[in-house]
């Protein structure tokens, strides 16, 4: 993904809100079963981690790598995520 396609991105993530959240059980298989859903629903979405930073930042990777999709940005505990649906 080049930097153009980045930004637009971010833009369109700007204004939604997170639609998973990653609570205290951590990443189990029904909440990256919910992740694909929700990709493949919406393709951008905003995910809440309430986890550790150094925990996040391997959460953040195990989803990305799972899901075959890209991190677009994150910031704190939200991680913006882009799996383009070949469907649409």
């Amino acid at each position: 993904m080049n930097p153009i396609e980045k930004k637009k991105l971010k833009a369109q993530a700007h204004p939604l809100n997170p639609v998973v959240m990653i609570g205290q059980s951590g990443l189990t298989p029904a909440v990256l079963k919910e992740i694909n859903v929700a990709l493949d629903a919406h393709e951008l979405i905003k995910v809440k981690i309430r986890a550790e930073r150094d925990e996040r930042n391997v959460i953040k990777e195990q989803i990305c790598t799972d899901t075959h999709a890209e991190l677009v940005q994150s910031i704190g505990q939200v991680a913006v995520i882009y799996r383009k649906n070949p469907k649409k």
